[in-house]
């Protein structure tokens, strides 16, 4: 599965009980091969993703392509990845908590 596959499938993954308050807007710069930028728009109990970039997101989360995939799966800890440096946050970190929980993928 390529990055363009697991945000193609974020909607429907999407679980609006565990967004319940939340209103954000989330960019993924993801680098390397397979990389690009996504931004995910989180409001009332609905999740749209599109592929741009805005100047002020809520949160940005920026890392490589393949390592991204590898904390989607489970084979890499997200707390691990960000003590290596392998995750850089801009903005809202209690949001990066939460929006691991948002999706059943």
């Amino acid at each position: 599965m390529k990055p363009q596959d697991l945000f193609d499938k974020m909607p429907a993954a999407f679980d609006p009980s565990r967004a319940e308050g939340v209103t954000a807007t989330i960019q993924i710069d993801l680098t390397g091969d397979d990389g690009g930028t996504w931004l995910i728009n989180i409001a009332d109990g609905a999740v749209q993703v599109t592929q741009e970039t805005i100047d002020d997101p809520t949160m940005k989360l920026t890392m490589g392509a393949q390592d991204y995939m590898d904390m989607v799966s489970g084979k890499l800890n997200p707390m691990n990845a960000f003590m290596q440096g392998k995750i850089k946050l801009q903005g809202d970190m209690g949001l990066a908590m939460k929006f691991q929980n948002m999706f059943k993928l």
